[in-house]
């Protein structure tokens, strides 16, 4: 499976080799996606390659050659309408509720919401959009506006007490105080799960683990997808 700009990135790359012969430099690359530096491009061009749909070809300038487009490639590209799907990251979790269209109250205290895959609580992952599940959430853990689950991934957070498969209840926002534990979407590109510390003119994603390093980033680099504010955990 691709993310949406992998997927993006695959056929702008396809479209200009047809049209012109020659792959399309970086900064091409990183202006057509909107993306604001060039190393986002550099991390989709080595997951595509490393995924086989491209391939670099050796002592050439713009080297890139196409191997091959997914099937979905033309649904991919079809304008989706505009709605809350915030980017996380992509996982296997096990399915065990039927989707529904929205989230809606299961039982007294319980509210159903979507589960939207797996957050990186370490290195950052590329990101994409994807439900994978629907599971009922208690209710008091939740405020106003709209919510949704991920599973952690990780064990950079452990020391805030978010261990590798707790569900985390998320809230959606862009903006977030510095100590809020934020989902984080870096470079448009990669989704991570961490305490979110200001400094000045630059961002913070902090790890509650010492074995991870904190990240520091400019403020055009980083958004918000929404704030942790609530855990379930299975044992």
């Amino acid at each position: 499976m691709l993310t949406k700009k992998q997927h993006e990135l695959l056929l702008y790359i396809n479209d200009q080799i047809t049209e012109t012969g020659v792959s399309p430099s970086f900064d091409e690359m990183k202006d057509a996606l909107g993306l604001r530096s060039k190393s986002g491009i550099h991390r989709l061009i080595t997951a595509l390659e490393e995924r086989e749909f491209i391939r670099r070809l050796p002592n050439r300038a713009r080297a890139l050659e196409v191997v091959r487009l997914p099937d979905e490639m033309a649904a991919a590209n079809t304008p989706q309408p505009r709605g809350f799907s915030p980017s996380v990251v992509a996982g296997n979790f096990r399915s065990r509720a039927r989707p529904a269209p929205a989230a809606t109250a299961s039982h007294e205290g319980m509210t159903e919401l979507p589960v939207l895959g797996r957050i990186a609580a370490g290195t950052p992952i590329e990101a994409i959009q994807h439900e994978v599940d629907r599971i009922p959430a208690p209710g008091a853990l939740m405020g106003s506006g709209e919510h949704y689950i991920l599973e952690v991934e990780g064990e950079s957070m452990i020391n805030a007490g978010i261990l590798n498969g707790d569900l985390a209840i998320i809230k959606r926002c862009e903006d977030a105080s510095t100590g809020d534990v934020v989902v984080a979407l870096v470079d448009e590109a990669e989704a991570t799960l961490k305490r979110l510390r200001k400094k000045g003119a630059s961002i913070a994603l902090e790890a509650a683990n010492p074995a991870y390093e904190t990240r520091i980033y400019g403020p055009d680099r980083v958004s918000v997808q929404g704030k942790l504010v609530g855990l379930m955990r299975r044992y």
